[in-house]
C-alpha cells in the first residue's frame, strides 16, 4: 500500500514536471482569428516544450497596445503584424535583433535590412473589394473595376471600408494612394470616396463579411477574406482595382527584454520554415520564401502584379501624421468602438 501510493505520488510529480516543461509564449497577433488554431496546433506539434498564448486584434489596435506598453512590454513575440508597424516600433528600439536558422532562404525583400533583422516577414496581405453581385442587380450597379469609380454618384452609401486607425486593411488602403498618386490627388479622393461611405469598421475582414452578407453591396478589404466568403458560396466577386492595390507584410520580431529569449527563438526559427510558409499559402497568395506559393481559388488573377511597389520606411514615418489627418476628416462616419 505504501509503495502504492510512493508510486502514486512519484506519477502526480511526472505528470506536473511535464506540465511545468512547456514555456508558455505570449504572442500579440493580428492573424484572422479563424487562422489562430491550425498556427498553435502546428507550432506546438513541432515544438512540444512551446505553449502559444494569443492575444489577436486588429493591427491598429495591437500596434496601440503595444506602444502604451512600451516602459513596460507584456508580449514576448509579436508575430503576424503589419511590417509597418513592426518598423515603427523597431525605430524605438523595441525589438530584439535576432536573425532564425534558415532566414537566408526567404526572399531578401520580405526582411529587415538591419543586420541582424529587426522583424521578419511572412506574407502578404493584400487589398481587394468584395461586390456582391446580387445587391449591385438589385440597386442597378455596375461592377467596379477602379479605386475612382467608388466615388462615383451611384456609389453613395453603397460603400463599407476600414477605419485605418484601428485597421491594418485600413492604413494600407490609405498608404497606397498617397504613393501612387501624391498627398494632395489622395486626399481629393478620400473627399470624394466618403460621400459614398455608409460606415467605417475597425476591422479589416467586416467590410467583405457584410458584403458577402448582403448588408452592403461594395466592401473595401482584402483578398484573403473575400476568397475565404467566396469559398462558402457568399454571391461576390473579388476585385483588384485597375490603379494598384496597396498590401503589407505579416510579419514577426522578438520583444526585447522578454524573459523567454530561448523560447521565442525557437518560434521565430518555425516561423521561417519550408512548412511554415505552406501553411501561409494555404489562405494567402504571397509568401516570404520563394518556389512556395500556389494560386489560392478565387483571388483575383494577376493580383501579384497589382501590387504597388511599397515603401514601408515612408508608410511608417508617416503612419501617426496620416492616421491624425484621416481621423479629422472622416471618423465621423466610424462605427462606434467596443
Amino acid at each position: 500500500m505504501k509503495f502504492a501510493t510512493v508510486f502514486g505520488t512519484l506519477a502526480l510529480a511526472g505528470v506536473a514536471f511535464t506540465v511545468q516543461a512547456k514555456t508558455e509564449l505570449l504572442v500579440y497577433t493580428a492573424v484572422e482569428a479563424d487562422e489562430l488554431a491550425k498556427f498553435k496546433q502546428a507550432i506546438e506539434a513541432d515544438n512540444p516544450d512551446l505553449d502559444i498564448k494569443w492575444v489577436r486584434d486588429s493591427t491598429g489596435i495591437i500596434t496601440a497596445k503595444l506602444l502604451a506598453e512600451k516602459a513596460n512590454p507584456q508580449a514576448d513575440v509579436v508575430w503576424g503584424l503589419a511590417a509597418t508597424s513592426l518598423k515603427l516600433l523597431a525605430d524605438q528600439g523595441y525589438f530584439q535583433a535576432y536573425a532564425p536558422k534558415g532566414v537566408e532562404a526567404l526572399d531578401p525583400q520580405y526582411v529587415d535590412k538591419t543586420k541582424p533583422p529587426l522583424w521578419v516577414g511572412q506574407r502578404a496581405w493584400v487589398a481587394a473589394l468584395c461586390f456582391n453581385t446580387v445587391e449591385a442587380a438589385k440597386a442597378n450597379l455596375p461592377t467596379p473595376t477602379s479605386w475612382h469609380d467608388l466615388a462615383k454618384p451611384e456609389f453613395k452609401g453603397k460603400v463599407v471600408m476600414p477605419n485605418p486607425n484601428s485597421s491594418g486593411t485600413g492604413f494600407l488602403d490609405v498608404s497606397a494612394w498617397m504613393q501612387m498618386w501624391g498627398d494632395t490627388k489622395a486626399w481629393k479622393y478620400m473627399d470624394g470616396l466618403h460621400e459614398n461611405i455608409a460606415q467605417y469598421t475597425h476591422s479589416g475582414s467586416k467590410p467583405c463579411k457584410m458584403a458577402a452578407a448582403g448588408e452592403v453591396p461594395v466592401g473595401i478589404s482584402f483578398a484573403y477574406r473575400g476568397a475565404q466568403e467566396k469559398s462558402k458560396g457568399a454571391p461576390i466577386d473579388v476585385i483588384a482595382p485597375s490603379e494598384g492595390v496597396g498590401w503589407d507584410l505579416e510579419a514577426f520580431a522578438i520583444v526585447k527584454g522578454t524573459k523567454k529569449l530561448d523560447a521565442a527563438k525557437q518560434l521565430a526559427n518555425w516561423s521561417v520554415t519550408r512548412k511554415a510558409n505552406e501553411i501561409y499559402n494555404e489562405g494567402y497568395a504571397v509568401v516570404a520564401m520563394p518556389g512556395v506559393a500556389k494560386p489560392v481559388p478565387y483571388y483575383p488573377e494577376g493580383i501579384a502584379a497589382k501590387m504597388i511597389k511599397n515603401d514601408f520606411e515612408w508608410a511608417a514615418k508617416h503612419r501617426e501624421a496620416i492616421l491624425a489627418e484621416w481621423a479629422k476628416r472622416y471618423d465621423s462616419k466610424s462605427e462606434p468602438k467596443k
